[in-house]
């Protein structure tokens, strides 16, 4: 009777720990599926490519499936829920569906390792050639110990050599991937490395980086069978098999590493097999144990320690994980009910909201929508034209030299940038109102600061050609000719640049303004075929108004350079006359001379011969080329001011006023007209509801597993709990 109790408190016993694990199985499952952060316990498996990672989980399953062998075999990691059935004489698998985790279908192991090798080559032949997605199988087996193992690609360490770039690659895309996987603070470690020298810290170093103190790590030396013949001496096994403390630092999970051999082989019946059967598989496995003990026994020359043996072995490495994972799944429940509690709420809150958003979706109700959120969208864009600091300028902000670099900057014909630290605020992270006002200064100075490009005398002749009545040389004409030239070659460029600039600045309001709607409740998420009609007709508002104004800019330069008004080009008169002054005085002195007998020269002479040396001769005197070249100075500066001042104006008149008093009707006529012609297509009334019903299916599907979950902890945590006063009595 006693035997038959010990026999039934046993199988109770063994009841409890499979309803523990199938739970905690469902949980990581769940997670996984839901992206929840449920803290579910596991192993998870970090070595490099050739530490034998693979072959050890196999090992521990007992039974043969992964795609193993050199190079990257494991491009996604492969969770394994494993659970020890002896009914199970072959293993039976479950793969969870890609698509839809909460479906699995049952796989033999061929088709399992048929489906890993094809994903592998999938991946192989895409730009990112791995994915953090997991493949999840569910396997019941006589040899399986009850864990939740995680096989992650395996780290490589590619030479620094520029061929080797794309490798090099590869290694970064890895060693995140797996950094990813150990940030996650419920997973046990499995650290395995392929070394006789435990100061080579290939895989630890990888490791330590996320878990300094390796507390949550086991370290496994892996090969113990290819290192026992390389030890020339007893010492040599002594520190290998016990490291000092200095050499592994931390504080290890099992105080020391363990030590594997795996067979090599593989399963099957084909020639290359070695195996017929997992079972002979599972036979090697402890027949290596035996020789690995063996051996090490001889070179050091004494028995090994009961401490000594525990470590050695597969059988013993799974027996210890086995302890260990149950131990953090028995301390983990009671965190875990109130987890599913909150998630239970978020779900069905989520589920209401689905509800609400269903039932919204009829036109009156995604019209008045529509024109709220157009009223509100204008109150942003206002606001920020005139000035806010609500949206952070590090995210929404330029300084001068970023503006530059991606709205274009000004630059002139000889190629140069006016010095960015010599604009006010250049260094400030601006946007809105300001930004476009720092713009506007630029332009300014930038302009404003610009001389007449140099004359040649080649210029001065060619300009000088021949007049319709007379083949006298008219060098006020000349200098109008080049005046007129130089200007428009000069500042035409500029208006395309000040256009180009501005209309980034105001596109770049739609963003910011966005932003600012998500941060008050205020944006219409869902609804993005309407959202993105909206950007379009503001973009498209922006584009085409810039156009307008530039185009209205360009009739003032044309006719500015096409036809010379003195009392518009010459502004500083006053300077050209004193010029103008001092030169005739010079000119006629070299005329006459400064002979005093010449002084009864009549004012008629005079006059000849300075016709004769400007108006007559075609030889360019140095006293022509000034003349010419004073005059197109004061042209081309009259011009430049003029454009200055009109530019400026035209586009704060027709391009920043418009989006405060054009704007808003124009988005309104747009927005009514859509309303009128094709209601269903700007909200994609038909998509978005086919979505919504879909999110409210998966969160239905979610609610129910997490209420299933939620009482399968519950009734866990009150066996533990009956079983801890049952012990306390």
């Amino acid at each position: 009777m006693a035997g038959q109790e010990s026999s039934g408190g046993k199988k109770m016993e063994e009841l409890e720990e499979w309803r523990l694990y199938e739970a905690y199985n469902e949980l990581h499952g769940l997670a996984q599926e839901f992206d929840t952060p449920f803290d579910a316990p596991a192993l998870l498996v970090v070595g490099h490519q050739t530490d034998g990672k693979s072959a050890l989980v196999e090992a521990l399953m007992g039974f043969q499936f992964n795609h193993v062998g050199g190079g990257t075999k494991t491009r996604r990691p492969i969770t394994l829920h494993m659970k020890y059935n002896p009914e199970c004489d072959t293993p039976l698998c479950h793969l969870l569906s890609d698509s839809d985790p909460s479906v699995s279908h049952e796989k033999s192991l061929q088709e399992i390792q048929v489906y890993i090798e094809a994903e592998n080559m999938r991946l192989e032949k895409e730009t990112c050639q791995f994915s953090a997605k997991e493949i999840i199988i569910r396997i019941e087996y006589k040899y399986c110990p009850n864990l939740t193992i995680i096989d992650t690609p395996g780290l490589v360490a590619p030479a620094p050599s520029r061929k080797n770039r794309s490798l090099q690659a590869q290694a970064r895309a890895v060693e995140s991937l797996v950094r990813t996987k150990m940030q996650h603070r419920e997973f046990i470690i499995l650290c395995l490395e392929d070394c006789n020298d435990w100061s080579n810290a290939t895989t630890r170093r990888v490791v330590m980086q996320i878990d300094p103190e390796i507390s949550r790590t086991v370290v496994v030396s892996t090969k113990l069978d290819t290192k026992i013949p390389q030890f020339a001496r007893a010492s040599d096994v002594e520190v290998f098999l016990s490291p000092p403390a200095s050499t592994l630092d931390g504080f290890m999970l099992g105080d020391s590493p363990f030590f594997t051999s795996i067979p090599s082989g593989r399963v099957g019946f084909g020639p290359e097999s070695v195996f017929r059967s997992n079972d002979e598989f599972k036979q090697a496995i402890s027949s290596r144990e035996v020789e690995d003990l063996l051996a090490l026994e001889e070179k050091l020359g004494r028995a090994l320690s009961k401490k000594e043996r525990s470590r050695i072995g597969v059988t013993n490495l799974r027996l210890f994980l086995e302890e260990l994972l149950l131990k953090r799944y028995m301390d983990s429940v009671p965190s875990i009910i109130p987890l599913l509690e909150k998630e239970y709420r978020n779900s069905t809150r989520k589920l209401s909201e689905l509800d609400q958003q269903l039932s919204s979706l009829n036109e009156a109700k995604l019209k008045e929508k529509g024109r709220t959120f157009h009223d509100l969208f204008l109150t942003k864009l206002s606001l920020l034209l005139k000035g806010t600091v609500i949206a952070p300028p590090e995210k929404f902000g330029e300084t001068l030299q970023d503006e530059r670099v991606n709205g274009g900057a000004f630059i002139g014909s000889d190629g140069l940038q006016f010095p960015h630290k010599l604009i006010p605020n250049a260094g400030m992270r601006l946007y809105g109102g300001a930004q476009y006002h720092r713009a506007m200064a630029e332009f300014r100075f930038v302009v404003g600061g610009i001389k007449c490009p140099p004359i040649t005398r080649e210029e001065i002749v060619n300009a000088c050609g021949v007049e319709d009545i007379h083949d006298g040389t008219n060098y006020s004409r000349t200098a109008c000719v080049i005046a007129v030239a130089k200007a428009r070659d000069t500042f035409e460029p500029f208006l395309h640049q000040l256009g180009c600039r501005l209309s980034y600045i105001l596109k770049r309001l739609l963003p910011i303004a966005v932003y600012l709607l998500q941060k008050e409740g205020e944006y219409l998420s869902g609804h993005d075929v309407f959202l993105r009609r909206v950007a379009d007709a503001f973009n498209n508002f922006a584009e085409s108004t810039e156009k307008s104004c530039r185009e209205k800019c360009m009739e003032d330069l044309v006719s500015t350079t096409r036809y010379v008004t003195w009392s518009l080009h010459n502004k500083n008169r006053a300077g050209l006359r004193q010029f103008l002054d001092s030169f005739g005085g010079s000119e006629q002195s070299s005329i006459i001379g400064n002979d005093s007998n010449m002084s009864t020269q009549t004012t008629e002479t005079r006059l000849a011969d300075l016709l004769d040396s400007t108006l007559w001769n075609r030889r360019l005197a140095p006293s022509s080329e000034r003349i010419v070249y004073a005059l197109v100075q004061q042209i081309f500066h009259g011009i430049r001011e003029y454009f200055l001042a009109s530019t400026e104006l035209k586009f704060n008149c027709f391009l920043l006023m418009p989006v405060v008093d054009k704007l808003p009707a124009m988005l309104r006529e747009d927005l009514e007209s859509a309303f009128e012609d094709d209601l269903d297509n700007v909200f994609d009334i038909t998509n978005l509801r086919h979505s919504v019903v879909q999110d409210k299916r998966q969160t239905e599907i979610e609610l129910k597993r997490v209420q299933k979950l939620k009482e399968k902890f519950r009734y866990i945590h009150e066996q533990l709990n009956s079983q801890q006063a049952k012990f306390g009595q």
